[in-house]
């Protein structure tokens, strides 16, 4: 996998570098500055994943991930927390706080890289079979898998696709996250962010920003909040 590194400081460019070169199966091609160069080089090479800073003058990263190919990845690297449920709503797959330390690093790279490898899988013909009140029929990888929605802990969209985690598997369906939770049971299942629908029996912790499921940290969007803590943690976790 190939990356390129995009960050107005000088140090911050070097500190990503250095944690690519000490991660197996990623290679830096290049690093720029700002938004402009970036845009340039995107458009002549073909590049798997960008780490982006959120803060740069002209251009922010949230601003110029929104322009990015969905062919292309995006990891936002930034020293401002504040940021984590806003850099979801533009399909970033993960939100790095500096300075970064190598495993947390590695853990992003990973997850890219299984992202990559999914996308790269035929899944066309993917999608939803059937759905009753309790479980529902997901075609993926020549197989029928009958999911129970007890069992779903939450489910990421990303790009074109959603991805249906379960406490044994992940599914990946072609699907957009909005048209699955319209069919899901709204009575334990919320949209908590523009890209995660999650399964409030599986919450272990949560705090204003953040639903906690397993290892798994799920951002709470901002349009999102008043809706999820007033229907359901309030109602439904906390009343129980």
């Amino acid at each position: 996998m190939n990356c390129i590194i995009v960050d107005d400081e000088p140090l911050a460019r070097r500190a990503i570098q250095k944690l690519v070169d000490q991660t197996e199966n990623i290679t830096s091609i290049a690093s720029f500055s700002g938004a402009g160069d970036t845009q340039k080089f995107l458009e002549k090479n073909a590049v798997d994943l960008v780490f982006l800073d959120i803060q740069m003058p002209g251009v922010n990263g949230i601003e110029f991930a929104r322009t990015i190919s969905k062919k292309t990845l995006v990891i936002f690297t930034t020293a401002f927390h504040e940021f984590a449920s806003e850099s979801y709503e533009v399909d970033a797959i993960d939100y790095l706080i500096k300075p970064v330390k190598l495993e947390r690093f590695q853990k992003a790279v990973e997850k890219a890289q299984t992202y990559a490898k999914l996308f790269r899988t035929d899944h066309t013909k993917s999608n939803i079979e059937n759905i009753t009140e309790d479980y529902i029929f997901i075609r993926a990888d020549r197989r029928m898998f009958k999911v129970h929605f007890s069992d779903i802990t939450y489910i990421e969209g990303l790009k074109d696709y959603v991805i249906i985690y379960t406490e044994g598997q992940k599914l990946v369906t072609l699907m957009n996250i909005k048209t699955i939770h319209d069919l899901l049971p709204k009575s334990f299942f919320v949209r908590v962010s523009k890209s995660y629908i999650i399964n409030v029996n599986k919450i272990d912790s949560l705090d204003n920003n953040t639903v906690y499921i397993e290892n798994n940290e799920i951002p709470i969007g901002n349009i999102y909040r008043d809706f999820f803590f007033n229907e359901f943690v309030t109602k439904k976790i906390l009343n129980k």
